[in-house]
């Protein structure tokens, strides 16, 4: 079992009522938490008081992610930056794209071969001409001039004639060996785009292919939304950097996997603090940050050493999400710490947490960097999976030949299913039957195929 951090106990977030469960098994529906007697100091009862409100407080989980969309909204109109193009993978266009020049900006060869004038045989020059060169000597009818691939075209040419079409006879004129047509294996001028033209539109994501078009169009920057700056709160006393568990103490695997995941999601990741169970440390830290986004790791409970709401509450902060009724990692929050800061705060169990990236702060992320969201789509199961009453449910999965294979090991304190896996799918309340389609989430990683590479 990997790291537990920061949940109500280690089970906490696959256990349910007793009384839910036997309602879902006879077809009802999950009864609502109720008010229920408090004990008094003698013994007796008087009054009522609310039934601890988890699964009742807590925000579905497709709302979840739209409040955390429409929260980096309000932060995402932000200036642009010129970036040079070395450091712009994974940025999204603030401005149009439109070529500097023509392209190509001349006339080339498409083709290694000969350039050549008029009708055949031709007498072929010595000197040949080569790509990079300047502006070569113009040809007159009956002669050719050996060309390579980019080389610009000399004035009055009629084709390009490629090596393997052509021959030398003993006199070292140049003969063809099938028709030439007039202007073949030439690249014109203006071909792919003329100075002026849109390329791409505001909102495009910077790709490889991007970058290459950029340069080609003449551009040594570009004018895109800056990535998101996100700072990393490590809590727990019980936590070690380095080494085997021992002595109660456990490895973080937080620290070192949550960065990663930050700049996957298109993030630029200015610290990671390790700041144990310390509630004026949390304090001071959060209060001082001058990221866009916090994200703290445990201590979102109400255990006696979780200190995020208690934190949060003195510094004033609005609960956007307080829970999510989402197996694993329903403890999540989302709050407003600043007018263009946010804060998510991750259960301290593993896969818990990586639920909470998906749920909350990649949808924050995405729009803070002007990213469009993905295209939703789904996946038949290849067994069933077993479901929560009345929560959602994310399970590791595998995508083999268009079927979503779940994955073992994939309670919220394992992180050995989500390190085998493809994505997460989305399991509805009371679970999936064996090809039923799924909506499946894709890592950061995945999307765009980028994601990994982006620092």
């Amino acid at each position: 079992m990997t790291a537990v951090r920061g949940t109500r106990n280690s089970q906490d977030d696959e256990d349910f009522d007793v009384e839910e469960a036997l309602a879902l098994v006879k077809g009802e529906t999950a009864p609502t938490p109720r008010s229920r007697p408090v004990p008094a100091p003698d013994g007796g009862q008087h009054g009522h008081r609310a039934a601890p409100t988890e699964h009742h407080r807590a925000t579905p989980w497709p709302q979840a992610r739209t409040i955390a969309e429409r929260a980096g909204r309000a932060g995402a109109c932000r200036a642009p930056v010129s970036v040079p193009l070395d450091a712009s993978l994974g940025l999204v266009l603030a401005t149009p794209l439109a070529a500097l020049t023509d392209l190509p900006s001349f006339d080339t060869s498409a083709m290694d071969g000969w350039a050549v004038a008029g009708p055949g045989p031709w007498d072929v020059r010595e000197e040949g001409v080569l790509a990079g060169q300047a502006q070569p000597e113009r040809l007159t009818d009956g002669e050719a001039v050996r060309i390579a691939t980019g080389a610009r075209i000399p004035q009055d040419v009629t084709a390009v004639l490629r090596s393997e079409h052509g021959r030398t006879d003993e006199k070292g004129r140049l003969h063809a060996t099938r028709d030439v047509v007039h202007g073949q294996d030439i690249r014109p001028r203006g071909q792919e785009c003329r100075s002026g033209d849109h390329l791409l539109p505001v909102g495009a994501l910077v790709t490889p292919a991007v970058l290459g078009l950029a340069a080609a169009a003449g551009y040594d920057t570009l004018a895109a939304l800056p990535r998101p700056r996100a700072e990393v709160l490590v809590l727990g006393d019980e936590l070690l950097t380095s080494g085997l568990p021992r002595d109660g103490l456990i490895r973080d695997a937080l620290g070192p996997m949550l960065p990663s995941w930050l700049r996957a999601a298109g993030a630029e990741v200015v610290g990671v603090r390790r700041l144990g169970d310390d509630a004026e440390a949390l304090h001071k830290a959060i209060a001082g940050s001058g990221a866009d986004l916090i994200v703290t790791t445990g201590g979102t409970a109400a255990g006696p050493v979780d200190h995020v709401h208690p934190v949060l509450a003195r510094l004033g902060a609005e609960l956007l999400v307080d829970g999510v009724k989402v197996r694993p990692g329903h403890p999540m929050l989302l709050a407003r710490t600043g007018e263009n800061q946010h804060l998510v705060g991750l259960p301290g169990n593993p896969l818990a947490a990586v639920s909470g990236l998906l749920t909350l702060a990649e949808p924050l992320l995405r729009t803070l960097a002007g990213r469009a969201a993905p295209e939703p789509y789904a996946m038949p199961l290849t067994e069933a999976v077993h479901g929560h009453p009345y929560d959602t449910r994310l399970v590791p999965v595998a995508l083999r030949a268009e079927r979503a294979v779940p994955l073992h090991y994939n309670g919220p304190a394992m992180l050995r299913g989500i390190a085998a896996s493809d994505a997460l799918a989305v399991v509805p309340p009371g679970g999936a039957r064996a090809g039923q389609e799924l909506e499946i989430l894709d890592l950061p990683w995945a999307l765009a195929g980028l994601g990994a590479c982006i620092e």
